[in-house]
């Protein structure tokens, strides 16, 4: 029988995530078998599996050590190369821009060196990330950027920041913006809701105007930072958080974003692309702010975190507006 008493750092989560976690090569059939069969308890006593787990409580487990050893993995940090800047970091949570082309998260195993491979690294190396010592816990990002976009990523440290922060966004407490270059001019600011349907085969996005069963609801707020010659410098309060929600939007109100290779205008893009490099989106994620008054990020309340334009966006800003 094997004893682990539960830590500030592993409390206010679900019995059966972290036990999913701790056993990371077990199907879940087998965790809540051992639930069932009280051949792991809780505090002395049977568990169902969705007990919120707090610091001090004691599990059971009755499994052979070889048992146990069949459905743990040894977790590992590989080594990656730092391509992301800090925006801002403390002992909690951790700011980042991240460059456009690199992948927030792998999407296959031939994936390296992707965003969270950096951020693993790096605490790694800064000695605030032990993966042997960690077993139940990961530091995770908070929020998804495209591969092609750039800016603004917020990580968790610990799965209290990580569990404050997701709740936060969910909650519209962190407000995101974004800056983007659109084919139009708009000269006010403006409101736009509408219906988000994806088609997973093709990974578009259409933005329909009337509701239709399966479409999301989704708003975006755009307000223009400059106007000239038949295009617009916008920045973008993203309110709900879809797939492509921000480039395919904009394309239904008839505002395409500049080199936007899925959803843009090709004849604006090769021009762009000719003239000033640029090969992806110009859209970038270039602000947050924290508006949670309570709770255990509520010291960041009021905390505003921006991150400049990379240059290559920067070049065709000053081309166009300047």
């Amino acid at each position: 029988m094997k004893e682990i008493k539960i830590s500030e750092k592993e409390e206010n989560q679900r019995l059966d995530k972290f036990l999913l976690k701790y056993f990371n090569k077990a199907p879940k059939s087998f965790v809540y078998k051992m639930l069932r069969k009280k051949r792991i308890k809780l505090n002395g006593a049977k568990a169902e599996g969705s007990e919120i787990i707090t610091n001090g409580d004691v599990l059971s487990m009755y499994l052979s050590e070889e048992t146990m050893d069949s459905f743990m993995e040894a977790k590992t940090v590989n080594k990656a190369q730092r391509h992301f800047g800090i925006v801002y970091e403390d002992e909690n949570i951790l700011v980042v821009s991240k460059p456009a082309g690199l992948l927030t998260h792998p999407q296959s195993p031939q994936d390296k060196e992707t965003l969270i491979d950096q951020i693993l690294y790096y605490l790694h190396e800064k000695g605030e990330y032990s993966a042997h010592k960690e077993a139940s816990f990961t530091p995770a990002v908070c929020n998804r950027l495209d591969r092609n976009t750039g800016g603004i990523v917020i990580a968790g440290k610990n799965l209290q920041t990580v569990q404050a922060v997701n709740k936060a966004i969910a909650q519209k407490h962190i407000q995101k913006f974004y800056i983007t270059m659109v084919r139009g001019e708009m000269t006010e600011s403006r409101e736009f809701y509408g219906y988000h349907v994806k088609d997973e085969k093709t990974n578009t996005v259409k933005v329909l105007k009337k509701e239709t069963p399966g479409a999301s609801a989704i708003y975006t707020n755009v307000r223009p930072l400059n106007v000239k010659d038949g295009f617009s410098l916008l920045e973008v309060e993203l309110i709900t958080g879809k797939s492509h929600q921000i480039r395919a939007h904009l394309k239904a109100m008839g505002y395409s974003v500049v080199g936007d290779r899925k959803y843009g205008d090709e004849r604006v893009n090769k021009r762009v692309r000719e003239k000033y490099g640029l090969n992806n989106q110009f859209l970038y994620a270039c602000r947050v702010v924290f508006n949670e008054k309570d709770g255990y990020i509520s010291y960041l309340n009021g905390k505003e975190f921006s991150a400049k334009l990379p240059d290559n966006l920067e070049v065709v800003k000053r081309a166009y507006f300047d």
